[in-house]
């Protein structure tokens, strides 16, 4: 079928055309893209172009890596109909248990990253169990694991702070990819390392709409395309531009960027994601289909405590110091940042990248209202009605459709 009968079905048997499904699935899918540039562009007017200089930029990735990386695994578990409490005392306590082990016992590195994110693993795979195989309120474990957790982290420290880390393992929050062309003033291989990876997701896009156009599958209209990949593009460059005038891309984001590919392609394209998504669907169905439900449903609270390992690590490495409270109301963040990224609170809905955007939107508000000092009372009254905000649209659009 040619591109033009794809974009513009004629409505058969009373169905709408293709055409404006589409239009109205991918305002619904950018419309949170949308919001977070007119936040950027709101605070940049309002903090008289702070926000946007590469320091800040940068800042702004740092201080909101390890929310993004548990967005990603908080993403999976609210898709497949859960809950995680417990992520924000995951993160202190591995954090804990990475400086106790460091600091105090002096092992090496990389033991002590792989020990952490394999208790990280047993902890999740642990809440998981008890979901998956007793049926117990994933609300109600993960409580209970927040409370364990930040008991834990307290007797691991004796209540003192520990620290400093190693200079090495503190790269991995707070150090930059070097830059081999050594030129000085720019950093060309952050900006070359940038370029190719906008070019490449530009063509992935473009082959997977001639891929869908092949197969008679509904695209987005073509000048809809054009406009946010050109407009999306643009954005991404100027930033990269930016954070090459200071002093490149921080190595967290390239660990990030790894993260969001991944698990993009696993929720995408792996017969294990979209099971994932099944079972937040409707579970009883997607039992009787064949799908093991408790399975995938344990996997999912084990890769997020894997995850959340990796941002404790992170967060320890950024603070440079391991403390008692490290951590503390992480997870609203967390699952603030999923449902304002689009995600159902019924499950079976959500995408990665959306969770991503709304750990961004968050992160550029809080970095923002600080700029301005806005105390920190107001910032989580404008943050919460932001969560309830996002909220009300899921409900009302699931009323909509209905």
């Amino acid at each position: 079928m040619s591109m033009e009968l794809t974009e513009n079905a004629p409505s058969v048997a009373g169905k709408k055309p293709v055409a404006n499904k589409s239009w109205k699935g991918n305002i619904r899918e950018y419309g949170m893209l949308i919001a977070l540039v007119v936040i950027m562009l709101f605070f940049q007017v309002l903090t008289d172009g702070v926000l946007l200089k590469p320091l800040n930029l940068t800042n702004l990735v740092l201080q909101n890596s390890y929310i993004i990386i548990m967005a990603i695994g908080m993403l999976l578990v609210i898709v497949a109909g859960h809950i995680d409490l417990s992520v924000g005392s995951v993160v202190g306590f591995i954090g804990a248990l990475a400086a106790v082990l460091m600091v105090n016992l002096e092992w090496p590195i990389f033991p002590t990253v792989i020990l952490c994110l394999a208790t990280g693993g047993l902890i999740g795979a642990a809440q998981g169990y008890w979901v998956a195989y007793y049926r117990i309120p994933a609300f109600i474990v993960t409580l209970a694991g927040m409370l364990v957790f930040k008991g834990l982290t307290l007797a691991l420290l004796n209540g003192k702070s520990v620290g400093p880390f190693p200079e090495t393992f503190q790269r991995l929050s707070s150090g930059f990819i070097p830059d081999f062309f050594g030129a000085g003033g720019f950093h060309f291989t952050s900006f070359i390392l940038g370029v190719g990876l906008i070019l490449f997701l530009l063509l992935s896009g473009l082959f997977q709409r001639n891929k869908q156009i092949a197969h008679q599958m509904a695209v987005e209209p073509l000048i809809f395309f054009i406009l946010k990949n050109g407009a999306l593009s643009l954005s991404a460059g100027y930033i990269l531009y930016l954070m090459s005038t200071y002093q490149g891309l921080p190595n967290v984001l390239i660990i990030m960027a790894l993260l969001i590919s991944a698990y993009t392609f696993f929720t995408n394209k792996s017969t294990v994601g979209r099971r994932i998504y099944a079972i937040g669907g409707n579970e009883k169905a997607a039992m009787l289909s064949g799908i093991n439900t408790r399975r995938l449903t344990f996997l999912t609270f084990a890769n997020m405590g894997v995850l959340a390992a990796l941002a404790g690590l992170v967060f320890a490495a950024r603070l440079n110091t391991a403390t008692p409270k490290a951590g503390v109301a992480f997870e609203l963040d967390v699952i603030a940042a999923v449902f304002i990224g689009g995600a159902s609170m019924q499950g079976g809905v959500g995408k990665v990248t959306g969770a991503v955007v709304g750990a961004l939107v968050m992160g550029v508000m809080n970095n923002g209202m600080s700029i301005m000092g806005l105390g920190i009372d107001w910032q989580q009254v404008i943050k919460g009605l932001v969560l309830l905000a996002a909220v009300i649209f899921d409900v009302y659009n699931k009323n909509k459709s209905a």
